[in-house]
């Protein structure tokens, strides 16, 4: 697709926990050249509760100007975009991408949960998901995930998760009835964010509704 057949849509891009806009240049980078235009959301992902994420991001898509809004989020990032919609139905309604989001729940959180220190890492907004948040979206629109089954990364030293997972997000946590497609590669957590091939799928599942599964 050309740059100027995309030109009425944004694709927004919401960040996990522990990171910031920028771990989204390669995406962004790569979205653009097939035609795409697209903008990151930022927001203090460890200290701002789940309900006070979505409204931010609710506030900054209604900015936005595009006859069409899609998002891609990763990790916790996609939890919060699916709680946004769930509340904001009258935005511009596109696809959604999910990267490693523990929209089935998270084993991670529970374990993080007994010391103070983890209830620290894992921040305010993952322990208040709920997978029936995401219900209503998945009823409206179309969304994906992609999951990764490389365990690596620093949550592998701190959690234990059933395999295969990715470090921080076990394949079955990503899986929710009533996903469009669902999608798994041998990558880790953070490895979703720079791989060329997640970057490929997501283009095309934004494009028409499903991944292309190539190898």
């Amino acid at each position: 697709m050309g740059r100027t057949q995309r030109a009425g849509e944004l694709v927004v891009l919401v960040h996990g926990l522990w990171m910031a806009g920028p771990v989204w240049l390669p995406l962004a980078r790569r979205l653009r050249r097939q035609g795409w235009r697209v903008v990151a959301f930022t927001s203090p992902s460890a200290r701002q509760g789940l309900d006070g994420s979505a409204r931010a991001l609710a506030a900054f898509a209604r900015a936005q100007s595009a006859q069409r809004l899609h998002f891609v989020g990763h990790s916790q990032g996609g939890l919060v975009i699916l709680r946004m919609l769930r509340e904001a139905s009258e935005l511009a309604e596109g696809r959604v991408v999910l990267l490693g989001s523990p929209a089935a729940g998270s084993r991670a959180v529970e374990q993080l949960g007994g010391t103070r220190i983890g209830r620290w890492l894992r921040g305010a907004a993952l322990p208040q998901w709920r997978p029936e948040h995401a219900e209503p979206v998945l009823r409206r629109l179309q969304v994906g995930a992609i999951a990764g089954t490389r365990r690596f990364g620093l949550a592998a030293l701190v959690v234990r998760l059933p395999p295969p997972n990715d470090g921080a997000v076990s394949v079955d946590e990503t899986r929710l009835p009533g996903l469009a497609d669902h999608l798994v590669l041998p990558l880790s957590h953070t490895g979703l964010l720079v791989s060329r091939r997640v970057a490929d799928e997501t283009a095309v599942f934004l494009r028409e509704g499903r991944f292309a599964h190539r190898s």
